[in-house]
């Protein structure tokens, strides 16, 4: 009679995601792509002009009605986001056309990628509603130019509600 089988079924514990190394955990000399899911590959991002006017801001919505379209702005910078793959990446996070690649591909380093994972943008549009409402409280109600829709008195204040009075200590 065969043996019952002693081994087990790994722990919950032992199956957890497998995390990539931290860029300063490898060797200077190891190329970053070897270890990463390939994100530069996965979108492109255009620079826009800073939305001033509630037509650049229409502009800037229209992007949104597209499906894989995001906006962000980054350091003052505004940027549309096309999410999309790009049709030369391979299974293994790997260009398929490596030697014949366009110079903006050349051109890209890992000196500043978004290897980390741990990049924020200043503000981010996921839908055409979210510019809406930043344009309705960036050019105020009625105004076709920043500052237009809000009183004279106003345009120099913040959009922002006061900061409420901080709350007292209870004494002990």
């Amino acid at each position: 009679m065969a043996a019952a089988s002693t081994a087990s079924k790994p722990s919950k514990t032992t199956l957890r995601r497998r995390t990539k190394p931290s860029r300063e955990d490898l060797p200077k000399d190891v190329n970053l792509c070897e270890h990463c899911t390939a994100k530069c590959c996965r979108y492109f991002a255009l620079p826009l002009e800073t939305p001033s006017s509630r037509e650049e801001f229409e502009s800037l919505r229209w992007f949104l009605l597209h499906e894989q379209a995001t906006a962000f702005t980054e350091e003052g910078e505004w940027y549309v986001c096309i999410h999309t793959v790009c049709k030369h990446l391979q299974p293994d996070n790997r260009c398929g056309i490596y030697e014949t690649r366009p110079p903006i591909c050349r051109e890209y380093t890992t000196d500043n990628c978004e290897y980390e994972d741990d990049w924020v943008y200043d503000q981010y549009f996921e839908t055409a509603e979210q510019v809406v409402e930043y344009m309705e409280a960036v050019l105020g109600p009625g105004g076709e130019e920043i500052g237009d829709g809000r009183k004279k008195k106003n345009r120099r204040r913040s959009i922002r509600s006061p900061k409420p009075p901080l709350l007292p200590l209870l004494a002990g």
